[in-house]
C-alpha cells in the first residue's frame, strides 16, 4: 500500500527545511541530505522512505542558532512563564438563555464561515477576485457559488466548478474543521475537562479514521500507532509540527470554559500538545482563549488581546498578530492589510500556505476588519484566501460567540438546514442545534463544577 498521504515525498522535504530554518536551527550539517534526497527520482522506493526517515530523525537533534532572539517553549508551565500578564478569569454574569445562545451562534457560526471557506481551499486570491469581478463585486456578497448573475460557463471558464457541486447543498459535508470541534466534544463528555493528552490521542485511535487526518494530525496518529505517546507524538518525523492544525481543533475548549481564558487555554494545550510544538500550540491556545473572553466582551481588539496573553511574548506568533493589531491602529485600511500579509507569506507556498502564523494574521485582520458584522468579518476573513475553510470557521465562531445564535443572517445559516456530517463514530449524520446543545449541557456541568 502506497497510499499518497502516508508516503513522504519531495515537499516534506521543503517543509521540513523551512521549518528548520524558521525555528533558528542550524542545518549546515544536513543541508547535502536535503540536497541528495531532493534530487532524487524513485519517491516511492521504500529506501527513499527510510532515507527520508533518518534524516528527519537526525533534524530533531540540530542546535538552535545562539543568536536566535525568539523564546518558544512547547511545555505547558514554561510557556505560562513567558506570557505576558492578562486576565485570566473574567466575570460571567449572562442567564443561561443567553450563554446557549452564544454557545450555539459560536457552533453555527463556526459551520457557516466553514462552509463558505471550504470549496475554494487552495484558491489564490488573484483567482478569486477574478471570480468576483466577473459577477461585478469588490467583496463576497454571499456563498461563492450562488452569485448573481454568474453562469455556469462562468464558474468553469474561470476554473471554479468546484463551486456548482454545491449549489444543491442541503447540510454541512464532512470536514476536518468542524470534525475537531465535535472530537473534543465526545472526550470531554466523556473524560471530563482533567482528561490528558494520552486520553486525546486514545480517542482519536476509536473515533476517528487516520484518513480523515491531514498533516501534523496524520502524523502524530502515526506515531501513536507505533507507542510514541505525546508529547514525543508531536516531534517524531513530523515537518508541519508549526501548521494550523492544532488550531482548528481548539473552539470548544473555549466553549466549554466561558470567561476562564486560561483554562481554556490550557485545555487547547492538551490537545494540541499531542501532534503540534511552540507556534502550532500557541494557535490553538489563542483561539481558545479568545472564544472564553469573547462571552465578556463586545471589543474585537481587547478579545484578540486576552488571547495573546496566554502565550510567549517572544515568540513569532505573538509579533505576528501583535503586528496586524498595530497595523489596523494606526489606520491601514483592509486592503492594505490583507496586501502586507501577502508580501509576508508566498500563499503558492504549501508551508506559508498552512502555516499557523500567516493564518493567525488572516484571523486578526478578519477580526479586526469585520467592524462587529458576522457577516462582513467572514468574508473579508476568506477574500484574504490562505486556508479558507480554517480562518472562516475561526472567525465565524469568534463571531457567533459575540453575537449569539439569532443574531446570525438566516442567509449564511439556512443552507445548512440544522444537518451536519462528521467522521466522528456516533456523530456521522447529525443535527447542528443538538450538537449545540449538549456542548451548553458540558459547559453547564463543568461550569457547576460536576464534570
Amino acid at each position: 500500500m502506497k497510499h499518497p498521504w502516508l508516503w513522504w515525498k519531495k515537499e516534506d522535504l521543503r517543509i521540513e527545511r523551512q521549518q528548520l530554518i524558521d525555528e533558528g536551527r542550524d542545518i549546515s550539517r544536513v543541508e547535502s541530505e536535503f540536497t541528495r534526497l531532493l534530487a532524487e527520482d524513485m519517491l516511492e522506493d521504500a529506501q527513499f522512505q527510510r532515507a527520508v526517515n533518518d534524516l528527519l530523525d537526525k533534524t530533531r537533534l540540530l542546535p538552535v542558532h545562539l543568536d536566535y532572539h525568539y523564546i518558544e517553549p512547547s511545555d505547558l508551565e514554561a510557556i505560562r512563564a513567558q506570557r505576558p500578564t492578562g486576565p485570566r478569569v473574567l466575570p460571567v454574569t449572562d442567564p443561561e438563555a443567553l450563554r446557549r445562545s452564544r454557545i450555539a451562534g459560536a457552533w453555527l457560526g463556526r459551520c457557516a464561515g466553514c462552509l463558505l471557506g471550504e470549496p475554494i481551499e487552495g484558491v489564490i486570491r488573484p483567482d478569486l477576485l477574478r471570480l468576483l469581478d466577473r459577477a461585478g463585486y469588490n467583496e463576497i456578497p454571499d456563498y461563492l457559488w450562488r452569485l448573481p448573475g454568474l453562469t455556469e460557463n462562468d464558474y468553469l471558464e474561470l476554473g471554479f466548478g468546484k463551486l456548482l457541486s454545491f449549489r444543491k447543498i442541503d447540510h454541512i459535508p464532512q470536514n476536518d474543521d468542524t470534525d475537531y470541534t465535535v472530537t473534543a466534544m465526545a472526550l470531554v463528555k466523556r473524560k471530563g475537562i482533567n482528561f490528558t493528552p494520552s486520553d486525546m490521542a486514545d480517542f482519536w485511535m476509536q473515533n476517528l479514521p487516520i484518513l480523515s487526518t491531514c498533516t501534523a494530525e496524520r502524523v502524530a496518529y502515526r506515531n501513536f500507532a507505533t507507542n510514541i505517546e505525546p508529547p514525543d507524538s508531536a516531534i517524531v518525523r513530523n515537518p508541519y509540527r508549526e501548521w494550523i492544525g492544532a488550531r482548528i481543533r481548539a473552539d470548544f475548549f473555549g466553549y466549554v470554559a466561558l470567561g476562564q481564558p486560561e483554562l481554556a487555554a490550557e485545555l487547547a494545550w492538551r490537545d494540541a500538545s499531542i501532534s503540534h510544538v511552540k507556534n502550532g500550540i500557541y494557535g490553538a491556545m489563542w483561539v481558545a482563549a479568545m472564544l472564553a473572553a469573547a462571552i465578556n466582551h463586545t471589543n474585537v481588539k481587547r478579545v484578540i488581546e486576552i488571547g495573546l496573553s496566554e502565550i510567549p511574548e517572544k515568540s513569532r506568533f505573538f509579533e505576528a498578530v501583535t503586528e496586524i493589531l498595530d497595523r489596523h491602529a494606526a489606520g491601514a485600511t483592509y486592503t492594505e492589510t490583507v496586501e502586507h500579509i501577502h508580501q509576508c507569506w508566498d500563499e503558492k507556498n504549501p508551508h506559508d500556505w498552512c502555516h499557523s502564523l500567516s493564518n493567525a494574521q488572516i484571523v486578526a485582520m478578519g477580526l479586526l476588519y469585520g467592524e462587529g458584522d458576522y457577516e462582513k468579518a467572514i468574508t473579508r476573513t476568506v477574500l484574504a484566501c490562505f486556508d479558507t475553510d480554517c480562518n472562516g470557521a475561526t472567525v465565524g465562531s469568534i463571531m457567533g460567540m459575540m453575537l449569539g445564535a439569532d443574531a446570525l443572517p438566516a442567509k449564511w445559516t439556512g443552507v445548512m438546514h440544522d444537518t451536519i456530517h462528521t467522521s466522528l463514530r456516533g456523530y456521522l449524520t447529525a443535527s447542528i442545534s443538538t450538537i449545540a446543545e449538549e456542548m451548553f449541557q458540558i459547559h453547564n456541568t463543568i461550569a457547576n463544577g460536576h464534570l
